[in-house]
């Protein structure tokens, strides 16, 4: 992703407001909500993942054996 044309596109449609009249809302505002929501989304699934990874290095001999018998 280039920012420098993130940046212009941005910058291109600013004058459109979205919302009320009483409370206009320009797009840049609504673009960079969502962006900010779909980041902490993935900061909390990169979390997640994060502490099972560590929970798996507290007992790393969990899942290593497999007990068979004939």
């Amino acid at each position: 992703m280039d920012i420098a044309n993130v940046s212009s596109a941005l910058s291109a449609v600013s004058s459109y407001n979205i919302g009320t009249s009483t409370s206009p809302v320009s797009l840049p505002e609504v673009v960079s909500v969502a962006m900010l929501d779909m980041t902490m989304e993935l900061n909390e699934q990169l979390n997640a993942q994060m502490m099972k990874m560590m929970e798996q290095s507290v007992n790393p001999h969990l899942g290593g054996n497999i007990d068979i018998r004939i």
